[in-house]
């Protein structure tokens, strides 16, 4: 081998070795990482999304068969506290998507602001999930040994239905059914809420690495997939609104 062959072939280990510090070693090139990495985000949220398609699918069919459990169990529901809680999700979609961009440009005081402010919505969702959830517990309407359909039997035991029911009443083995939809609402919302846990987890942990200087020297694809992440799981909450809340409402 010539002394102008082994230079050459020096030279191209070298520009082979000289990467990014945030591109893997397995990787060739940045795009071909940010590729990579894009095709697995859209493969896990196609996931999530026959996983929650199975739970809308339950809802569906077993609404069909208790059509008048459900409707009533439906008026348990405050629709404020579900409004409030779409509201602030659709403020943290457009806040997060403020994040995102904010790492594109390289602004890490406003990539801060936004994280922080997405945060802070996540955190308010899930305040007042707990608000609701703690009503259930107080109406026992806890699917369990402490299940109690004396609200549904009884319209009159509970101020809401009874504006509602007044003059329809569930017979017995129908209000029964009424366990079917709150098993369904907590597992649902649980799976949401649990979700939502781990995007405020994820947010924190992005907040500490974006006050080290992260996400904004051109390496954005963990901001961006976090964002796809965070939006997924909003546009799950519009679902999961309509589906609980918001149908047989009038």
């Amino acid at each position: 081998m010539s002394d102008s062959t082994a230079i050459a072939n020096g030279a191209a280990a070298e520009a082979h070795h000289e990467h990014p510090p945030y591109q893997r070693h397995h990787f060739e090139t940045v795009d071909q990482q940010f590729d990579a990495t894009n095709f697995a985000m859209w493969l896990f949220l196609l996931t999530e999304i026959m996983f929650f398609g199975g739970l809308f699918t339950a809802y569906l069919i077993m609404r069909n068969w208790y059509y008048p459990a459900f409707v009533a169990a439906s008026h348990q529901l405050q629709i404020k506290w579900g409004t409030a809680n779409t509201a602030v999700l659709i403020a943290s979609s457009f806040t997060m998507a403020m994040g995102v961009w904010s790492a594109e440009v390289r602004r890490r005081k406003s990539l801060l602001i936004y994280l922080g402010l997405t945060l802070l919505f996540g955190l308010t969702f899930l305040g007042i999930k707990y608000i609701e959830w703690h009503e259930k517990w107080e109406k026992h309407h806890i699917p369990g040994i402490h299940y109690s359909v004396q609200s549904f039997v009884n319209p009159q035991s509970d101020p809401e239905v009874w504006n509602e029911y007044h003059d329809k009443p569930l017979q017995a083995d129908m209000a029964q059914k009424t366990e079917e939809y709150f098993f369904l609402y907590f597992a649902m919302t649980g799976m949401h809420a649990l979700h939502m846990v781990i995007g405020v987890g994820i947010l924190v942990f992005m907040i500490f690495r974006a006050k080290a200087g992260a996400y904004t020297t051109g390496h954005v694809t963990f901001v961006e997939n976090f964002g796809l992440y965070w939006h997924f799981v909003d546009i799950i909450w519009i679902y999961l609104f309509a589906l609980l809340y918001l149908i047989s409402r009038h």
